[in-house]
């Protein structure tokens, strides 16, 4: 008897498509409650799905669709409290990412609006890119492999390079030097905690890029009034960024420790124009979001689950139909996209009407209780230690991406 693809059934029998359907939105509900969660990382959030998942009643294509939609969704909805929270006083504004910037300039909707259209765009960019990108990464991630160490290295000279004064370069590269000694002495220690999802990477990610910019925001003014959410970004320069993004989350996804903010700066480099703020937030968007489409052909492509998503939906053993998940994630992107925007306005202005210390205050103890709850009291001890490193870029004025050396700087001696 021949067997019949999962992706025929489906369009054979309309309760299948609905059961499809509500899977799918249902995972996107899940994505956009854990993308609200500030600290609450990805990798985090899937791998805890992933321990839930054989106790999931129902079909393991439907399982995994609902898997990648959360994933997905996730990546669109974390721009929100990554834009509201934290945000730093006018004076400091300098130093502020790019987010904070615009919604101290008042033009946090506009903030919000652009990294939901580079999400979006990004998905619809890497679909019918998957296939061609996908077979040339995996032909050229051999020698990549093979040369890790003086590839990551290429980059990290080319990230204090890119700094504009000496001041900053330096900052970077002291920076970069904490960082990677931070995460080779804590990478790889092992836990005893409540829950087990992910190691060590909460506490260090929440105490490198998430607290340092909370105890500055509370000496801040908090999130000023909000107005016009029209966009000051030509349609073709979002576009061409959000498809550079889309290409360059490949990259994030195969070769270890680039993140989505390293590969931004390299999209901007490309990207012709003075898009500023405004494409770096399209561009981290695009980014973080490919990577999930991508992942999924990785795996169908080498075997490998490449990110947490993937290595949730691998537990499932959801088979690998990909009209059927491609579709899954496509739908996924569009409910995302109207999430950020409706969900954004009104968590912009749910903060904006708040005391400020408190919400920073009440964040960063939820932060230390997240770094508890998978690594234990050590894992606090790293959290503490990780923000006193991250402060270092801000006060010199230098990018925070250099503190990714928590990855790459183990990895260049370890390849």
């Amino acid at each position: 008897m021949v067997a019949v693809p999962a992706s025929v059934e489906i369009l054979a029998e309309p309760s299948l498509t609905l059961g499809l359907l509500a899977w799918t939105l249902a995972g996107a509900a899940l994505g956009c409650c854990s993308g609200l969660v500030p600290g609450l990382h990805a990798n985090n959030f899937t791998l805890l799905l992933a321990g839930f998942a054989p106790s999931i009643p129902g079909r393991p294509l439907f399982v995994g669709c609902a898997m990648l939609a959360a994933g997905v969704v996730h990546t669109f909805v974390n721009a929100v409290p990554a834009m509201a929270l934290g945000v730093p006083d006018a004076e400091m504004a300098i130093t502020a990412l790019p987010g904070h910037r615009l919604v101290l300039e008042g033009r946090g909707y506009e903030a919000i609006r652009l990294s939901a259209l580079g999400s979006l765009l990004a998905v619809l960019a890497a679909v019918p890119l998957a296939v061609p990108v996908t077979r040339g990464v995996t032909a050229a991630y051999p020698p990549i492999r093979a040369h890790l160490s003086l590839v990551l290295a290429m980059v990290v000279v080319a990230l204090i390079a890119s700094e504009r004064t000496w001041r900053t370069r330096l900052g970077g590269l002291v920076s970069f030097a904490l960082a990677a000694t931070l995460g080779a002495l804590t990478l790889d220690i092992a836990t005893d905690a409540p829950l087990e999802a992910g190691g060590m990477l909460a506490p260090l990610f929440a105490g490198l890029f998430g607290a340092p910019v909370l105890i500055d925001a509370i000496r801040g003014g908090g999130v000023p009034p909000q107005r016009d959410e029209s966009i000051a970004m030509s349609r073709r320069l979002v576009g061409g960024t959000a498809i550079a993004g889309a290409l360059a989350g490949a990259v994030v996804g195969y070769v270890p420790g680039i993140s989505a903010a390293i590969a931004a700066v390299a999209v901007l480099v490309v990207v012709p124009g003075r898009s500023g703020d405004r494409g770096y937030i399209v561009a981290t968007s695009g980014v973080d979001t490919a990577n999930t489409i991508f992942a999924l052909f990785a795996l169908v492509a080498i075997g490998q689950p490449r990110t947490g998503v993937m290595v949730a939906f691998d537990t499932v053993n959801a088979p690998l139909e990909l009209p059927v998940l491609v579709a899954g994630i496509v739908l996924a992107g569009c409910v995302g996209f109207v999430l950020v925007i409706v969900v954004g306005d009104a968590y912009l202005d749910l903060v904006g009407r708040t005391d400020y210390w408190k919400i920073s205050v009440a964040v960063l103890s939820l932060l230390c209780c997240l770094s508890y709850l998978f690594t234990g009291f050590i894992g606090v001890g790293v959290f503490a230690v990780a923000t006193a490193v991250g402060l270092v870029p801000i006060r010199v004025g230098a990018r925070r991406v250099h503190l990714m050396g928590v990855l790459i700087g183990p990895l260049i001696v370890g390849a």
